[in-house]
């Protein structure tokens, strides 16, 4: 196994993909390079001599500048390498086309075709509250189901607490409905049952005119004021639903059906380097076979964000792609937080120094396809491609958006580990061979054999089986332990 990698040729740094001692020698580019400290695996090192303020080139691209002269061989981290970012950028529109030769497959998924024409890779019997005062008796509801019907023909039964749906104002209140309305109407449920309150904000009749269109055969209300006893009544309305999801059986249907999510959380310093350029070598592939991927975590978008401005199939594109950065550098300052307050310390011990660095890993999630939409939070995908999602950068907020917009399943990098789900199957990808050894418990595919003594193919392919594995129903970790959850973005006052 190689020890260090330069993984671009206009790097001036390297990164240690073992832990490297003081004193070693390391042969790079025909030289020599003596470490003049102990460089943790993960992290980087100076392959020249910098002076302060000269810029460290890491992918090809900048990533920040040293703070200090610094020789060859020294460690580059916090202590002397400071972020280049600053305030809004005004952007050009260079479209930028990458040639891609992907051949199509004649492959299919084993889905659930619902009424609408829209694919699930689960099917499962879920009870939404409209607002969070009715949690209890949903899950009470659920617990019943559970152990007095017939179930072991669905994937699971699961009520989605959260904490909204009343006292909440603006955009909270439109973002919490809006994220309901998609989890109503989400492939992955067979059934629905809706518990409202009564006298919440979030009323289930607003709810509805948002949902729009449903199968009122397999989405049902309740509203707890408005019954006796909203446990029994509401079991009554799941028994039926149960006995109506008995008839559902996976079909095969085309991969243009499958929807995927790419999100990254626990970054290290391998994710750029194994798992997120894995899944954008799968995202370009799932695309060429008509399929769908959307990227997200705005604010990890900041310092690559040309990249994908780049990519935008048009100008209209282009200028939704700049309002979604600019955009969330404003939701920051007007809440006066700091723009750039990133990576976290978990991606910092990982060998992560700056926000730019991280991006630039981040967005290699997103392949090399053009960028054909931008989303709005939980706004529906409807162009086929490589789509962009606001949202934030939080992980469980983050996978949720994903889900809301109709991703069947999220593809989930990580270097440091977690162990969550969201609402739709969420695959952990661990960017390194030891944390994969680990944490066996949550990880679900292993990428850090990319530079070990793997073939990237072999392991491409690997994932590409996992994948289509994971959507004909074979149950990934945190579904097998049942961590599974909702989190809906929230940014103003709480009444």
């Amino acid at each position: 196994m190689k020890r260090f990698l330069k993984i671009n040729a206009a790097d001036n740094v390297a990164v240690a993909l073992a832990d490297l001692a003081a004193g070693e020698r390391v042969e790079i580019d025909g030289g020599v390079v003596t470490l003049r400290e102990a460089v943790a695996r993960g992290h980087k090192f100076a392959l020249r001599d910098l002076s302060e303020g000269e810029n460290v080139i890491k992918y090809g691209y900048p990533i920040g500048h040293v703070t200090c002269d610094v020789a060859a061989g020294t460690w580059i981290h916090s202590h002397n390498l400071k972020t280049n970012l600053h305030d809004d950028l005004t952007y050009t529109y260079t479209p930028r086309v990458y040639p891609l030769d992907i051949p199509k497959r004649d492959v299919t998924v084993q889905g659930y075709l619902r009424r609408n024409g829209q694919m699930g890779i689960r099917n499962e019997l879920w009870i939404v509250p409209s607002v969070g005062c009715v949690n209890g008796q949903a899950q009470a509801i659920a617990e019943r189901v559970r152990r007095e019907c017939d179930c072991s023909h669905l994937d699971d039964v699961r009520v989605y607490t959260h904490n909204y749906g009343c006292s909440q104002l603006g955009d909270d209140h439109a973002n919490t409905r809006r994220a309901l309305a998609q989890l109503v109407k989400h492939p992955n449920a067979g059934a629905v049952l809706v518990l409202g309150l009564g006298c919440e904000n979030n009323q289930v009749a607003a709810l509805q005119e948002e949902i729009g269109e449903w199968d009122d055969e397999r989405v049902k209300f309740l509203i707890a004021q408005e019954v006796e006893d909203e446990i029994e009544t509401g079991f009554e309305i799941c028994r039926e639903l149960v006995e109506r999801t008995k008839s559902d059986r996976r079909q095969p249907l085309p991969l243009s059906y499958l929807k995927v999510g790419l999100k990254c959380g626990g970054s290290d310093g391998f994710s750029g380097i194994t798992a997120n350029p894995l899944v954008g070598v799968f995202s370009d592939w799932l695309i060429a076979q008509g399929g769908t991927t959307v990227l997200t975590e705005v604010p990890e978008m900041f310092g690559a964000e040309t990249i994908l401005m780049d990519r935008a199939t048009d100008g209209g594109v282009f200028d939704r792609t700049v309002h979604l950065i600019n955009d969330f550098k404003g939701y920051f300052r007007k809440y006066d937080q700091p723009i750039y307050e990133n990576p976290s310390p978990g991606n910092k011990k990982g060998g992560i120094t700056t926000l730019e660095e991280k991006s630039l890993g981040c967005v290699q999630k997103g392949g090399a396809q053009p960028v054909v939409d931008v989303l709005g939070y939980a706004q529906p995908i409807v162009k086929q491609g490589l789509n962009l999602l606001q949202a934030p950068g939080n992980d469980l907020v983050a996978a949720s958006a994903l889900a809301l917009s109709g991703c069947q399943m999220v593809l989930f990098t990580t270097g440091r580990g977690t162990p969550f789900g969201s609402f739709v199957p969420t695959m952990k990808i661990a960017t390194n061979t030891p944390l994969a050894q680990f944490k066996a418990n949550w990880i679900d595919f292993n990428a850090g054999t990319l530079v070990e003594d793997e073939e990237p193919h072999a392991v491409l392919e690997r994932l590409i089986d996992k994948i289509l594995a994971t959507a004909d129903g074979e149950p990934l970790k945190h579904e097998r332990t049942g961590f599974k959850e909702i989190a809906i973005f929230k940014s103003g006052v709480t009444l």
